[in-house]
């Protein structure tokens, strides 16, 4: 056994000075208010919708074996040391002592085996239960092959010691270790209360916060937890997190000085905030991909190759990016976004790039599928509630009207959005995946048979197979190149449709310290506090 070395900076309890200067001396008890994009789904994670702004909540109330510094670094969480065998498939992690639920009982390993073991059990139905498949038996566990208790992980030493075994090495799993699907989750709660357990009246949390309010579709309040083991040292009395899908009216509450942050400004906005707003205005690289689903489901017109691939001919994606989005969103031709880690943006092959040739081919393609003027091709066409999403919408029907294509365009709000994507009602649906760690396997996944997250349903046994070789192969230069040849099959089965990739787009009090830009654009609020 070794200690653990990641691909982060990352320091064990023994080497760690904790991090002084992260850590601001508190100041007045203040209350930070933050304009987030949809509601949570829940604060049982297996039930979470996969929405970002879930994961804002959630990392403030719950904790993992890891935390996240302000820039995004890794340190230590509920886990303060580690050992990693040589054939990187065993962790053993020393459960920090003294650390507590929010009501007062002690966090264990075992709270972290029940969580994982709720999140994968079948009747939970998680989307994102596909995170912990690296662990010994827990795809067979969510597929209900297996029972929960042959899941890899174990609890030691009365709790104190979590012993995890992986199928295979897996280079990002110190990474997964930070998202919320592997929080832990109270057993005793559970035990007493039954799914009851996450009612406000009954709920204890392991974070910086615990929720104390939750106005649906409005606001959810959280207040510092008195139990959490640096209490001392988290300034905000508490967070107020405020749904605020209208981006605009977000704007006018941030400068009526309403909201500390909002999430997300719209990028028409920009140039405007930037030259009015300029100490405020934040924009900054991203791991993200904005893409638009394809029902390949039987029955839907876009389960035909040729129907992917003329739509996909159509988009003018420079258009989206320059002229549509004012230069805050990147063109893309492929799901995994440049910058990610040790591996070569690919792209989709699209032939010319004379716009006339794309269409005549395009035409060409869906006359063959058998559309045309007497039986034309309709679509529906499903996004979240946006200004954005509805301009982005409206562009692309138009790139298509010249192919004869008629689209219904139909939005709602973001966790209503997503379930009925996920029940496959739609033809086309826009989508965005912002990277859970900074691997290609992360975007990858959603094209993988029978993942929560792919919403198209899309399944190519190829693509499997070489995405089942990656996840086994220890050697980083040639994982990657089969994950590249992965994603280059799903390119060439015009899968989805790629369209843009993020910037970072949040407005933010100029008087916070410890709100700081990183690629993945996570802000935990324990770290933040106002100045003078």
């Amino acid at each position: 056994m070794s200690k653990l070395q990641l691909p982060r900076t990352l320091f064990p309890l023994g080497a760690l000075a904790l991090t002084t200067s992260l850590m601001a001396s508190p100041a007045l008890a203040e209350t930070l208010n933050i304009g987030v994009m949809g509601e949570l789904a829940s604060f049982d994670t297996s039930q979470v919708s996969g929405g970002v702004w879930e994961s804002q909540v959630l990392m403030d109330v719950y904790e993992g074996l890891f935390k996240k510094s302000p820039d995004g670094e890794l340190l230590p969480g509920m886990a303060t040391e580690w050992e990693v065998s040589d054939d990187g498939k065993t962790y053993t992690f020393h459960m920090r002592e003294g650390a507590k639920w929010s009501d007062g009982e002690p966090v264990t390993a075992e709270d972290f085996v029940f969580g994982w073991q709720h999140l994968l059990a079948p009747e939970n139905a998680s989307k994102y239960a596909y995170m912990l498949y690296p662990i010994v038996n827990a795809e067979a566990i969510n597929t209900g092959d297996k029972a929960a208790d042959t899941l890899g992980a174990e609890s030691l030493d009365g709790g104190k010691t979590l012993k995890v075994t992986l199928n295979h090495a897996t280079p990002y799993f110190p990474q997964l270790l930070t998202h919320y699907t592997s929080y832990p989750v109270p057993k005793h709660l559970v035990d007493e209360y039954g799914k009851d357990w996450v009612k406000l009246d009954h709920i204890a949390t392991n974070g910086a916060f615990k929720p104390v309010d939750w106005v649906s579709q409005s606001k959810i309040s959280v207040e510092k937890s008195s139990t959490y083991y640096d209490a001392d040292e988290v300034s905000l009395d508490g967070v107020n997190y405020f749904t605020t899908e209208d981006r605009n009216a977000g704007i006018s509450r941030f400068r009526a000085g309403e909201l500390d942050v909002l999430r997300e400004y719209p990028s028409s906005r920009y140039q405007w905030l930037s030259e009015n707003l300029p100490d405020a205005t934040h924009m900054s690289p991203y791991l993200g991909s904005y893409y638009y689903v394809l029902n390949n489901r039987e029955g839907s017109p876009t389960a035909d190759k040729r129907v992917r691939e003329a739509l996909n001919l159509a988009i003018r994606r420079n258009v989206l990016s320059e002229q549509i989005m004012a230069g805050s969103f990147k063109a893309s031709t492929a799901m995994v976004p440049p910058g990610t880690s040790h591996y070569d943006t690919q792209h989709m092959d699209l032939g010319s790039d004379d716009m006339n040739a794309r269409m005549a081919k395009a035409k060409a393609l869906l006359q063959e599928a058998g559309y045309g003027p007497d039986h034309p091709l309709n679509l529906r066409l499903r996004y979240n509630t946006s200004d954005e999403h509805k301009k982005i919408a409206i562009a692309v029907a138009a790139m298509w009207k010249p192919l004869g294509v008629n689209v219904q365009m139909i939005n709602s709000e973001a966790t209503v959005h997503y379930q009925t994507i996920q029940q496959g009602d739609f033809d086309v649906a826009r989508a965005g995946w912002i990277a859970d760690y900074d691997d290609a396997e992360n975007f990858l996944t959603l094209l993988h048979t029978g993942v929560g997250n792919n919403y198209g349903a899309y399944s190519n046994p190829e693509y499997d197979k070489l995405m089942d070789q990656a996840a086994q192969t220890l050697d980083l230069d040639a994982r990657e190149k089969l994950l590249e040849k992965a994603e280059n099959v799903a390119l060439d089965d015009y899968a989805f449709i790629p369209m843009l990739t993020y910037v970072t787009r949040n407005l933010v009090n100029p008087k916070l310290e410890g709100w700081e830009d990183n690629v993945e654009d996570d802000h935990p609020s324990r770290w933040v506090h106002f100045t003078e």
